[in-house]
């Protein structure tokens, strides 16, 4: 048996996924303490995952929607009622073990608080559930020959190799990054004697890799819908942009990996506070952010591709393997400018708040390029001049689409997207129209697979003397289209070297149709 030297690569493969999408749909009760419903305002809803176990053959999910409802009563003042709805759900994945890795993403597609009775309302969700299995596993290929402690009689022997760009991943890590910071009121507004409302968003954030350290910065979007103190106070609402930056150690990350990383909020709290005067004008803000991260490290690799020898012969055993090579690492920008009309826009006073969601419906591999195709719903909160509803929402979706540059992508490219919103703004236009303005962040990872011959072994015999005889000693040879000079001298029985010192060629290309005299290797 001759040694050979193996390298092992840590590999992950992408092994299936699946989708299963729930209804959750519940009836509430309106406290005693709480005035009775006359109409909805806002509704908003956050899917927690509280535990993923993996079965064989199925995945069982278990979380909860938490809602907030913002209503006006019948005798005009707003009110929030909250509430969940826990649900359990079996996703079946065919062929899942229980040592695969699982990737769960969940998505509300739809909520819906609709008025039962002035006492109870009634709330429906749809809520999306993504699964994307990975499994492990090792790859021990052929590298070189061992030569240590070879005798005089060992195998002379031919090695051909080739480079081959390899992607393992590095590293997986989790890790959280929490933003508290201080809201101070301006002059104009009266003092908070208890909110009502509470958004936060991300905006533009952005990571990146140094050694030891994931770097992150972006913006925390916070707005406040809040009930004035004082008798007959005015509701009052407040936006502000909360920058961020910092940084969380991961000690065996290092810059020239290439990064996979999804950032999501999963803590959000907004307080009032008194200030150092003891009134209450300061709103604390509380927001713990989630980072999922996947490093890739890029190598390239020499495998062996090929052995003969000129005085034994060699038996090969041979596999193939599948690995992964980056094809691209693409950060796109759709940008959007839309504009949509409301049924009562002639009543509108001021828009007070806008923000987006980003949903993507499918995506298509074309040319050099992934089509993404989704929609964007936008949520835009406005005062009206009508004195018995003076706070409005509409919900409106606006499709789009983009072709994300992937120079030599097809239908076997694994495709990790991240869609993010960047920018959003919405204004008041003529003729009872609202413009909106906004770029989507398209953060596409492709991963292409290859399929790769690798040596597993090789067994080395004495030469068929009788076979080697019937070889002529020297031979004049015509190149022909398909021939190198590797399988020439392998066919012939002799070396690359021997054919360029007798041939007096200087490089290892042949043209077809080239003379050639191989003289037969007899070591």
């Amino acid at each position: 048996m001759l040694e050979l030297v193996k390298k092992n690569i840590h590999m992950n493969r992408w092994k299936g996924n699946a989708t299963s999408q729930i209804t959750l749909d519940d009836d509430f009760i309106v406290p005693d303490s709480m005035d009775d419903v006359e109409q909805i305002i806002l509704s908003s809803g956050e899917i927690t995952i509280e535990s993923v176990k993996n079965q064989t053959e199925r995945v069982a999910v278990r979380g909860k929607l938490d809602f907030t409802i913002l209503y006006r009563g019948t005798e005009g003042k707003l009110w929030t009622l909250t509430g969940n709805i826990n649900f359990e759900e079996p996703i079946n994945v065919p062929g899942l073990e229980e040592c695969d890795i699982v990737q769960l993403t969940c998505e509300l597609e739809d909520l819906n608080a609709g008025i039962i009775n002035s006492r109870k309302l009634s709330v429906k969700a749809i809520v999306t559930l993504k699964v994307k299995v990975e499994t492990l596993y090792d790859i021990d290929a052929a590298v070189e020959v061992d030569t240590r402690g070879r005798t005089a009689d060992a195998p002379l022997i031919e090695t051909l190799r080739r480079n081959v760009d390899v992607a393992a991943i590095a590293l997986r890590h989790k890790d959280t990054f929490r933003i508290k910071d201080t809201i101070s009121m301006s002059g104009n507004k009266p003092n908070v004697d208890h909110v009502l409302w509470s958004e936060m968003k991300l905006r533009g954030v952005n990571t990146r890799p140094v050694d030891g350290k994931m770097m992150l910065d972006g913006e925390l979007l916070v707005f406040v819908i809040y009930q004035g103190e004082g008798e007959g106070a005015p509701i009052q609402w407040l936006e502000e942009s909360i920058p961020f930056a910092g940084e969380l150690n991961v000690p065996d990350l290092t810059e020239d990996m290439v990064p996979s990383v999804t950032v999501r909020l999963i803590h959000r709290d907004v307080e009032a506070k008194p200030d150092e005067d003891g009134e209450m004008r300061e709103l604390e803000v509380d927001a713990v952010l989630e980072l999922e991260m996947k490093l890739y490290r890029e190598e390239n690799m020499e495998l062996l591709s090929d052995l003969y020898s000129t005085n034994r012969d060699l038996t090969l055993q041979t596999g193939m393997a599948c690995f992964d090579k980056i094809l691209t690492k693409n950060m796109s920008r759709c940008k959007i400018v839309e504009k949509i009309g409301l049924s009562n826009a002639d009543r509108i006073l001021q828009i007070c708040h806008s923000e987006g969601t980003v949903k993507i419906d499918e995506t298509e591999v074309k040319e050099d390029g992934l089509l993404v195709e989704g929609v964007l719903e936008v949520k835009i909160l406005y005062l009206t001049s009508e004195d018995a509803q003076p706070i409005q929402s509409s919900v409106e979706d606006i499709p789009f689409h983009y072709l994300i540059e992937a120079p030599g992508i097809n239908n076997e490219t694994i495709c990790q997207l991240n869609p993010s919103l960047e920018q959003l703004s919405a204004v008041m236009m003529g003729g009872g129209n609202i413009e909106i303005k906004s770029t989507i962040s398209l953060d596409l990872l492709a991963l292409q697979p290859i399929q790769e011959q690798i040596i597993i072994s090789a067994v080395d015999n004495p030469l068929d003397l009788n076979q080697l005889q019937k070889l002529p000693g020297i031979v004049g040879y015509i190149v022909q289209p398909d021939d190198s000079l590797w399988n020439i001298a392998k066919k012939f029985h002799t070396t690359i070297n021997t054919i360029m010192d007798t041939n007096g060629l200087t490089d290892k290309s042949v043209i077809p149709g080239t003379r050639l005299i191989l003289v037969k290797e007899l070591a």
